[in-house]
């Protein structure tokens, strides 16, 4: 379904929440700011924000055009890092939302 309300390259996206154990606060955002440079890289991720949550709780929203886009960011760089550092880094498992963009203001 076409949606004029979006632009085709952000139709689909990823919300993440991250929660940081509290030691690890600065190293997760670290982490988080440092990937911007991957998700520059990344051809098929059109839109990436990196977002503080609350204290220990943080948050990645990203869009793509088409769905192998969104498999090939989960298959990525940025989601391997995450994952690698997961266990010492973080309170709990990522938890990772596909979600469909009903409607977005980009300029």
């Amino acid at each position: 379904m076409t949606n004029a309300l979006v632009p085709d390259t952000a139709r689909i996206g990823l919300l993440a929440r991250i929660e940081a154990k509290p030691e690890y606060v600065r190293e997760v955002e670290e982490l988080l700011t440092g990937a911007l440079t991957l998700a520059q890289d990344e051809a098929g991720t059109t839109l990436w924000f990196a977002l503080r949550l609350g204290p220990t709780t943080f948050g990645i929203f990203d869009a793509f055009g088409t769905e192998e886009d969104r498999t090939a960011h989960l298959q990525g760089h940025i989601a391997a890092a995450l994952m690698d550092n997961a266990p010492k880094l973080l309170a709990e498992a990522p938890e990772i939302l596909p979600v469909e963009v009903l409607a977005a203001k980009l300029s």
